[in-house]
């Protein structure tokens, strides 16, 4: 229908509920394998290993999307989703698990940034998009809580099938502008490995693989984590919500500072709020200050590095390999998370959440000091996030 290509429908159907599945796969994963007598060791090789093959793919996916419809992309990567989805329902051991979930994982990750992408290319402000993926992974969180208690674990990832789908229906449904001509996919073809002569870009490349692997460790196990502190799995995974719906006023008003403010301020802004996070956990203290850090940081301080980071590779690179790009940052987000992710669970096989936090703080702190030394340049050049 021509009323429907290209509106807000579309747009609200494919955020909301994109993020919506993502969140029903991945927010219990460490409650749901530990229910089952498996080790934090053991679900870290799972989530790492779903780390490790998006790391692989991830560099692919953004050529794919950089050379065709980005849509038509997204939308077979999300079906085949559905195919990972009934693999993890099937499974009845660790590999299995580790390989159903790395399947789902893979083809999200890999669509992120370019959905990321889009919200900036869309007939509507950043904000007004992207606030939907917030109340979907909000609601993801909570629907997991409520159907892993009410229903059970397995329900969860039934009600993923639909999900997908529904957000494969949006997608179809768009048509966000593109900047890109056959000239620029044939000049990023010979350009793209000008992004490896960029040292600016490559340090970025670094420090944002130390603080999304803590990031990305912080998500797997803050819900085990207050159900460690004496929660129940849908107290906890309320909190987790709650938490995501926190960064909503921050998305929707990102039309009056994100392109106000340089990107370095902005991006130690995201970094000291996780690292206040990791030592409110580390010190563990009670369980009020635990569930206070979780509100006000974890998805706060995500949702801005997620923003910011578009703003600091559109500053980097040529506009012809910018989904490349990004890819190639998420590339590193992976192997941080990898890396992060094993060390998180041999810490906590032999000793307990504060020390795998007092690690987590120490990473965060190295990154911060980084970022500082690096020179960026200050992003305010292109508006990605007014209209």
């Amino acid at each position: 229908m021509k009323t429907y290509r290209n509106s807000y429908l579309a747009y609200f159907l494919m955020y909301l509920f994109y993020y919506l599945s993502w969140s029903l796969f991945s927010t219990l994963i460490s409650v749901y394998l530990m229910d089952k007598g498996y080790r934090p060791s053991q679900v870290s090789l799972v989530v790492s290993l779903s780390f490790f093959l998006s790391m692989l793919a991830q560099p692919f996916i953004g050529y794919l999307n950089d050379r065709f419809e980005q849509k038509k992309v997204i939308a077979v990567s999300l079906f085949l989703c559905i195919i990972g989805a009934l693999c993890f329902l099937a499974s009845g051991s660790i590999l299995f698990y580790a390989l159903s979930y790395s399947i789902v994982l893979l083809l999200i990750n890999g669509t992120n940034p370019v959905l990321e992408s889009i919200a900036t290319r869309s007939p509507f402000s950043y904000g007004k998009i992207r606030i939907w993926g917030t109340i979907g992974y909000a609601m993801g969180s909570q629907l997991a809580g409520f159907i892993y208690d009410q229903v059970s674990p397995q329900a969860i990832y039934c009600l993923f099938i639909v999900t997908i789908l529904l957000a494969v229906l949006g997608i179809l449904g768009t048509d966000p502008k593109t900047e890109l001509h056959e000239s620029q996919r044939e000049k990023s073809e010979t350009s793209f490995w000008q992004l490896f002569k960029n040292p600016i870009f490559l340090i970025y490349i670094l420090i944002a693989t130390l603080f999304s692997g803590v990031m990305n460790t912080n998500h797997t196990y803050v819900p085990s984590l207050l159900e460690d502190s004496g929660l129940s799995v849908g107290l906890a995974t309320s909190v987790v919500s709650i938490a995501v719906l926190c960064e909503a006023p921050l998305t929707l008003l990102s039309f009056l500072f994100m392109d106000r403010f340089k990107s370095k301020p902005l991006i130690l802004v995201s970094m000291s709020m996780v690292a206040l996070q990791c030592l409110i956990y580390a010190l563990d203290i009670d369980l009020s200050s635990k569930i206070l850090a979780t509100l006000l940081a974890k998805h706060l301080a995500g949702m801005l590095f997620i923003m910011v980071n578009l703003k600091i590779v559109t500053s980097l690179v040529d506009g012809a390999y910018l989904i490349t790009a990004l890819a190639l940052v998420q590339t590193g987000r992976n192997l941080g998370s990898i890396l992060m992710q094993h060390i998180a669970g041999q810490i906590l096989d032999y000793s307990s959440y504060a020390n795998m936090y007092w690690v987590m703080t120490g990473v965060v702190l190295l990154a911060i000091l980084s970022m500082i030394a690096l020179p960026l340049p200050s992003g305010m050049e292109k508006k990605l996030f007014s209209r």
